[in-house]
């Protein structure tokens, strides 16, 4: 099983591909899908659509997982992040209907077995797992393939364990 995670943002959107054999999980490719301040608004949510079509047309994800938005401050950049959220959301699902999403703490449960690690001990786990010389960078890059890794995991843990939903949500 081929996974794209995918951290939604505005200015960087990060993006992670896992491929999930059984309990052996292999990195495909990570990065970032980058607009730049000042151009229309339009004009970076459509670059943003337009990698994430390019990641699926490369990588032919079985499933794409999101991270759930979590914002406690910033109006504004909720809403930005909740537009670029939306651009990959359609791009995706134009590709595929097996679209999932989690929570940061599911996130964080998944990859590291507890559920409030901060971002250095998900990153050590994600090297660690990957069997990576070096952690992901940048940050939402990082983020990106431990969503992936969070839906592989949950993934495969579904098939031995039928009918327990709880793990994922379908967007």
């Amino acid at each position: 099983m081929i996974v794209l995670g995918i951290d939604p943002g505005y200015a960087l959107m990060g993006w992670g591909v896992v491929e999930a054999q059984g309990a052996r999980m292999r990195l495909l490719g990570y990065g970032c899908v980058e607009t730049q301040a000042g151009v229309p608004m339009q004009h970076r949510l459509r670059a943003l659509q337009l990698g994430v079509r390019d990641l699926v047309n490369i990588y032919h994800p079985d499933d794409v997982a999101f991270e759930e938005l979590f914002f406690a401050r910033n109006v504004t950049t909720a809403l930005m992040v909740g537009a670029a959220r939306g651009a990959a959301i359609i791009s995706a699902a134009e590709y595929t209907e097996s679209l999932y999403e989690y929570t940061p703490m599911q996130i964080k449960q998944a990859v590291t077995g507890y559920g409030k690690a901060d971002k250095k001990q998900i990153q050590q786990m994600v090297k660690l797992l990957l069997g990576m010389k070096e952690i992901p960078k940048p940050d939402d890059a990082a983020d990106a393939v431990a969503i992936a890794l969070c839906h592989a995991r949950s993934a495969t843990s579904l098939l031995t364990r039928e009918g327990d939903r709880d793990l994922c949500s379908t967007i």
